[in-house]
């Protein structure tokens, strides 16, 4: 390890045991396995990571966030997250992750004080600012913190922590809610929502990692990765088709441009934006 990512992790881990305490928002990913991972080394009992089951949020995430919770030995809890229930949250405006974040943040702060812990915490990291986050609004209106960002970590350099500390999310594909497959404006069901879901795992159960399908009526536009293009578009074109239409669309269709994050995000002007600098 190089001497300036040695430092931040010394940095990460003085943040958080100044900290005292935490209640992490734990979702298996990337980011929040790290911080949860090195928190519970820092403070043991005195971290508890929370996930949140939600419609918009596979089963297999959640089972993944168990198993590594397990592993490490950390406290773990599950709760309810019902932003499917908020038309601030289904009417898909450009700043529909406010209000999930919100909802989220709010019962991880009921958490925090039924348990006692000082702190509330998430995953973002340095590579998050620059790009349209209105989560980060919520964050700061109820006092989250972000001890990755705060260390000055950026994506690339957490997964090599997350190597170097043995976690089997060091190499995880970057996930985001299915909620996030639905351009702005287009209302979110739980069917619409389910229907993305069935088409992703059917996707991936063909071997594909990297993906993204976004929802545009009774069109599925794929978004893979660049290592898998020639896949999808070659010997799993056929079985792609199927898997997709069964899950309910009429069309498929392969974005050329592939994956990318926030590719969504692309529609929206400077005034819609909401960036943290």
């Amino acid at each position: 390890m190089d001497r300036q990512l040695a430092e931040k992790r010394r940095r990460l881990e003085g943040i958080l045991r100044d900290l005292g305490g935490v209640v992490i928002g734990f979702s298996g990913g990337v980011d929040s396995s790290y911080l949860y991972a090195v928190a519970v080394a820092v403070l043991g009992d005195r971290t508890l990571g929370v996930t949140a089951c939600s419609e918009t949020y596979p089963e297999r995430e959640r089972r993944e966030a168990q198993t590594l919770a397990a592993h490490l030995g950390g406290r773990h809890r599950l709760i309810v997250s019902e932003e499917l229930d908020l038309p601030a949250f289904t009417t898909n405006p450009p700043d529909r992750c406010y209000h999930c974040k919100f909802e989220l943040f709010r019962q991880l702060r009921r958490v925090a004080e039924q348990e006692g812990l000082p702190h509330v915490a998430d995953g973002s990291n340095r590579d998050d600012r620059g790009d349209h986050r209105p989560g980060r609004r919520a964050a700061r209106e109820l006092g989250v913190r972000s001890p990755l960002d705060e260390a000055g970590l950026g994506k690339q350099e957490i997964r090599a922590l997350s190597q170097e500390l043995g976690l089997p999310t060091w190499d995880k594909p970057a996930f985001a809610c299915l909620s996030s497959r639905f351009p702005y404006g287009t209302p979110i069901t739980r069917e619409k929502v389910s229907q993305v879901g069935r088409a992703e795992e059917g996707l991936r159960a063909l071997g594909l990692r990297v993906l993204r399908v976004r929802h545009h009526g009774d069109v599925a536009r794929l978004e893979v990765g660049p290592e898998e293009f020639s896949r999808l578009a070659g010997a799993l074109r056929e079985d792609a088709v199927r898997v997709v239409k069964t899950a309910g669309y009429a069309y498929v269709a392969l974005d050329v441009q592939g994956y990318r994050t926030g590719a969504l995000n692309e529609v929206l002007d400077a005034a819609q934006r909401e960036v943290d600098e």
